[in-house]
Formats: structure tokens, sequence, C-alpha cells
């Protein structure tokens, strides 16, 4: 995952950042002058869209976000989960939110050095930084090194407490094999813990959601400057390349024009 995918995926961070503070769930810190430029150049698209009864991005976005957090925060509220670790967050709010939320919770941002560098310095400049939140660099294809999620883990996660894996709005940039491959890499990674919960968005091709799939998928690709992947043909299709990776008893809920994927790490694969 060199640097200039970072370049490729920066502008739909700016944009979602955008979103999330002008919908009340992020701090205005991070609200950036990259992502308001992009809003009101997508808003007449976003409002035609609207008009035809069908969501458009901005409500797609809101919606995997506030999903996301629900499962998060269930698990939480659970025991299940006492530490998190978000990739390719970009200027996620979740963090910010959750640490000050759950006053034991460790949460572990992470993203390419561009990104990652700059969201540090905007936590940094608000005061908002907190012990238990992390910002740093990760690498979602890396199988070792500084940047990859075992070497993170051993520097910053405790062995002995369940973990949840998030990754939004990361997934639909690659091909494939690269999914796949990440997602063996993420179910290893949770299986060296006593619980390991897997949290991610998922387009895929099946009936519900085609038409907002395509309609993000395009979105996505003009911002992207490059082709954005809708993998599967539908939940099950998904959910068997989930089991494969790794994954026990994994499930894709289905949305109005975006899945959302709850896995946790096979036991069988647990150390």
């Amino acid at each position: 995952m060199a640097d200039a995918d970072s370049a490729r995926i920066s502008p739909t961070a700016h944009y979602t950042g955008f979103v999330w503070y002008r919908n009340g769930l992020s701090h205005p810190a991070f609200k950036t002058r990259e992502g308001w430029l992009l809003h009101s150049l997508l808003r007449p698209m976003n409002r035609a869209y609207s008009l035809t009864g069908r969501a458009g991005l901005d409500e797609m976005l809101l919606a995997r976000h506030r999903s996301i957090d629900d499962l998060l925060r269930r698990s939480i509220a659970d025991g299940c989960v006492g530490q998190v670790v978000e990739v390719a967050a970009g200027l996620s709010p979740r963090g910010f939110r959750f640490v000050r939320e759950f006053p034991r919770l460790v949460y572990v941002e992470g993203d390419l050095p561009g990104m990652a560098s700059r969201k540090r310095a905007i936590l940094a400049r608000a005061g908002i930084e907190a012990g238990r939140h992390h910002v740093v660099d990760i690498d979602a294809l890396a199988d070792d090194g500084p940047r990859s999620l075992v070497e993170v883990g051993r520097r910053l996660l405790q062995p002995t407490t369940g973990t949840a894996l998030i990754t939004e709005g990361l997934l639909g940039y690659f091909p494939p094999a690269a999914v796949a491959g990440m997602w063996r890499r993420f179910a290893d990674f949770l299986s060296g813990f006593p619980e390991g919960v897997y949290l991610s968005d998922l387009h895929t091709r099946s009936a519900g959601s085609i038409r907002g799939a395509r309609l993000f998928g395009k979105l996505l690709s003009v911002f992207a400057r490059g082709q954005v992947h809708l993998h599967f043909a539908g939940a099950r299709e998904a959910e068997e390349a989930l089991v494969t990776a790794g994954f026990a008893g994994p499930r894709v809920h289905d949305g109005e024009a975006v899945d959302i994927v709850e896995a946790v790490a096979a036991p069988a694969a647990r150390v």
C-alpha cells in the first residue's frame, strides 16, 4: 500500500470528515477546507438523487458509520471488547467519541503516514488528545514491519483484552485478491486476543443494494481517481469468503445501499 495510494484515498477522508461534522458526529477540528469544498461541489448531485426517493451519498455514509458505531458499542457494553484498532481511519471521529464514552477503552487509529500525521496535528492543535487514543501509521497490506498490525498491536495493545478491528470505507479501493489477503491478516491478528471482533462496511452487487452501491462506486471513483470494486454478488458469498479467511460465524447485515460485516476470529485459530 504505497504512499501514492494515500493520496488517492485522502479526498474521501476529507469528504466523510465533513459529513460527520455537519451531522453532529464529529469535533469541529476535523472539518477541513478540502472536505467543505468537495461537499459543496457534490451538494447539487446529492440533492437531485435524494429527490428520487433513494438515499444520497451523505445518507449512505451516515448509515454505515452509525451501524458500525452501534455494533461496536454493543460489543464494548457486553464486555467482549476493551480495545479497538481502526484501520484507514482517515478523519473518522469514532476514536475521539468512544474514548470519552468509555473511560477504560484503548483506541488505536491507523492510516498511512500522510493522513496519520495530519490527524495527529489536528488533535494536538485542538487540545483533544487523550492518553488512551493513539493515532499511528498502519499499512493494511503489510505482513510485518513497523506499520503492520502485528507490530502496532505489540506496542499498544494488551494480549489479554478483547479487541475489535474496524475498516470503514477501505475495502472498495482494492481488488478481490487484496481483500482476501487483508481478511486473512485481520483474522490472524484478532486470533491472538481472547475475543476478536471485525466490523466493516461492504458494498455488494445484491439486489437490495445494487443501485446505491453503483452510485457510491461511481462517486468514489471520481474522488479516488481510480476503480472502486464491488467484490461479492451478495451476503452469502461474502460470508463464505470471511470463513475461508479464518472468521467464525460471520454475518453480513443487509442495508439500503451498504452492507455491514460483523465477524469474530475463528476459535480454532486462537493462541
